[in-house]
């Protein structure tokens, strides 16, 4: 007799701004559908594709269910299936040796591929920490956009996502919400019924630039020139509102200097765009009361993404536009959510905290990191890693380099993973962790301000073990006694956020546990009175914590790391500016090996405008070569005017082994970092295209 149908509730843990609630329907211990959940209100009952579909990713033929040894050389991917307390008697004596003589020789390396508090980063981290282990900079993403809020705004705050449906202008910058932040497009598409203009900034004309009224294809990187453009006419046909500057912003003379310097003929110049395009926008935009930008990370990822940041996130004060709920900016709603990082994390575990602290290692230099050994540019030699929550071998810019540094005889290896990734083919030991359905979580969201809860849906599939209990039994394993490395998931859930914090507003776990979520108690136009998280509590146009640290306090355009204008050398050898947005099927490197959605997205392409391709002897849907000093890889061109002259974009990322030619976009890519944050600027690279 068949076990009855049940129904559980359940998050969407994905890097991925909407943070779905889900719905699962369960029959004999499988997860047979997932939808949205009808009844939270950022859902709306609606999910991603890719979502949708995830019963076929937790049940996939080659999900990994038992702990597993390696057997051949590495990156060969041969393995042979072992028990967990072998996996541990394996692990715990090599770790207790390698940290016992230099602690720093161990490295942590995780980032998004949960976004959940509990899975994520609590007793991982607290792992580490106790260690005395080397700290990983997390940089790889949004570091860059969220350190220009943090200068601009105080935290990465901005407005709600639901308010954008009465927006009269919406401007969508350097972002595809068709493909990544679909909830907000639904209301873009409900405030364009009502009669709302909305215009895509963006160097690529994307699903969603298409569907936009009016579509501006700027240079990659010159997003802040066009912003200070658009400043320019403001200031000049004085389309301000005086009085919110008055009271709620600190060195508009500063910034009106700044923005003065770039007339419109001399930021179109820049961007490649036409002059009049800049002015007409911008007297549309200081115009318009209920003018709201959709700002996303595709813009932050070049040498200036810090800068081009602080520029955008000035506009709505310039204009007063915050002083409506349907006004202002959104990149991310993520320093909304109350989380205590200190008791989630416990960095007083460290031997010696706060006086004496590890080196840190910035994550987009891993390549780098890997192959010095014990220099002085990055400290100790890396003798041991444990990957989590990432596939760095087929992510991380400048691919070359992360793949031989993983391919090192001497350095132990454990990955944590679903499958078998490019990553996990270099592993000494291969652990099988859990999904979403399988385990317990908490999560907060940098799309809109709900806090929510995880239950999870399905007994963990075959061995698979949560995150949090591997590193508990490595830890076990190393005889470490410290209480926090055993508390349970719930009692790590339960000190997350700071529940004194009036956003919370008197909510207690248990009322939270019970009720799946909470909303944030918030002003539904967060800075109409002013209330800045920032030192001042204005929009510091000026920032004076930019000055103190001897960086440029105004933000500025600053030419992409390989441009004609920042390195013509280069330019005259590599012309062609080349982005890598994800792929509407694919989120960063996951569900690449769910078949059905790989399928639909067909094979690794590159869109190359017309007259780029004439000049190359290049021919719609011929294989060729993409290269530069780094490396390349081959890919079908796709000829078509969606890339604006000059711009090459691949869309990402193609687990390497599952592309034709083992490579993928991130062969190219350089481990330049931003301006500010030390973020990685995957959309900064120039490259050659050839007929292969």
């Amino acid at each position: 007799m068949n076990a009855p149908t049940e129904f559980a509730r359940a998050v969407c843990p994905h890097d991925c701004p909407d943070t779905c609630a889900m719905r699962v329907t369960v029959e004999n211990g499988r997860a047979i559908k997932v939808v949205g959940d009808p009844d939270h209100p950022p859902t709306q009952g609606v999910l991603c594709t890719k979502v949708s579909r995830y019963p076929e990713r937790v049940h996939h033929p080659k999900r990994l269910t038992t702990p597993l040894k390696r057997v051949g050389r590495k990156g060969e991917g041969q393995f042979e299936p072992i028990s967990w307390e072998e996996a541990f008697a394996l692990a715990a004596p090599r770790l207790s040796e390698i940290t016992k003589r230099e602690p720093q020789a161990l490295l942590p390396y995780s980032y998004a591929g949960t976004m959940g508090l509990v899975q994520g980063d609590s007793i991982a981290q607290r792992f580490f920490h106790k260690l005395g282990a080397s700290r990983l900079d997390r940089t790889i993403c949004a570091a860059a956009g969220a350190a220009g809020l943090k200068y601009t705004y105080g935290a990465s705050i901005g407005m709600h996502t639901e308010f954008f449906e009465e927006s009269e202008l919406i401007l969508i910058w350097g972002a595809n919400p068709i493909a990544s932040n679909l909830h907000f497009w639904t209301r873009a598409q409900e405030a364009k019924r009502r009669g709302a203009r909305l215009v895509a900034i963006d160097p690529y004309r994307s699903l969603t630039a298409e569907k936009c009224h009016q579509h501006i294809a700027l240079r990659p990187g010159t997003d802040a020139a066009f912003a200070l453009g658009m400043m320019h006419v403001l200031i000049v046909e004085d389309l301000l509102d005086h009085a919110y500057i008055a009271e709620h912003t600190l060195g508009f003379d500063e910034l009106k200097m700044r923005a003065l310097a770039y007339p419109p003929s001399r930021a179109a110049q820049i961007c490649g765009v036409e002059a009049h395009e800049i002015v007409e926008l911008a007297r549309l935009y200081g115009k318009t009361r209920k003018s709201a930008v959709r700002l996303n990370y595709g813009m932050q990822r070049v040498r200036g993404g810090g800068n081009a940041t602080r520029a955008i996130a000035c506009l709505p004060s310039l204009t007063g536009a915050w002083r409506d709920r349907a006004g202002g900016l959104l990149l991310s709603s993520s320093g909304w959510a109350p989380v205590d990082t200190h008791a989630l994390q416990r960095p007083d575990l460290i031997p010696g905290w706060p006086a004496s602290q590890p080196r840190v290692v910035n994550m987009n230099a891993i390549g780098d990191a890997l192959l010095h050994a014990g220099d002085a540019k990055f400290g100790p030699k890396i003798e041991a890693i444990i990957v989590y929550n990432s596939n760095p071998v087929a992510v991380a810019p400048d691919s070359e380099r992360v793949a031989a540094g993983f391919a090192r005889d001497d350095l132990f290896t454990i990955v944590l993973e679903h499958f078998q990734t490019d990553t996990a083919d270099y592993a000494d030991l291969l652990l099988p962790a859990t999904t979403q359905l399988e385990h317990f979580d908490l999560h907060k969201s940098y799309g809109h301000t709900y806090v929510m809860v995880n239950e999870p849906a399905i007994p963990p599939v075959g061995d698979a073990l949560p995150n949090t209990e591997i590193f508990r039994g490595i830890a076990r394993s190393m005889g470490l006694q410290e209480p926090a490395l055993y508390e349970s998931d719930e009692e790590v859930a339960r000190t997350a956020l700071r529940w004194n914090d009036p956003t919370v507003d008197g909510t207690n776990w248990d009322s939270l546990k019970k009720a799946g979520w909470l909303k944030l108690k918030l002003p539904d136009a967060p800075f109409a009175n002013g209330g800045f998280r920032t030192p001042s509590g204005k929009c510091e146009f000026s920032s004076p914590r930019l000055a103190a640290e001897g960086a440029d306090p105004v933000p500025d355009y600053l030419p992409p790391h390989e441009s004609a204008d920042g390195a013509p050398e280069l330019a005259a050898r590599y012309p062609l500016a080349m982005i890598s947005p994800p792929a509407r099927n694919f989120l960063n490197s996951s569900f690449v090996n769910v078949e059905s959605l790989r399928s639909t997205e067909g094979e690794p392409h590159l869109d190359i405008h017309p007259a780029d391709a004439a000049l190359r002897n290049i021919g719609e849907g011929d294989i060729v070569r993409v290269y530069n000093d780094r490396g390349s890889m081959q890919v079908r061109a796709r000829v078509t005017e969606r890339a604006r002259e000059g711009v090459v974009v691949g869309l990402s990322i193609w687990w390497k082994k599952l592309a034709p030619d083992g490579r993928n976009a991130n062969q190219v890519t350089s481990q330049a970092l931003t301006d500010l944050g030390g973020s990685a600027t995957f959309y900064d690279c120039l490259v050659e295209v050839a007929r292969a």
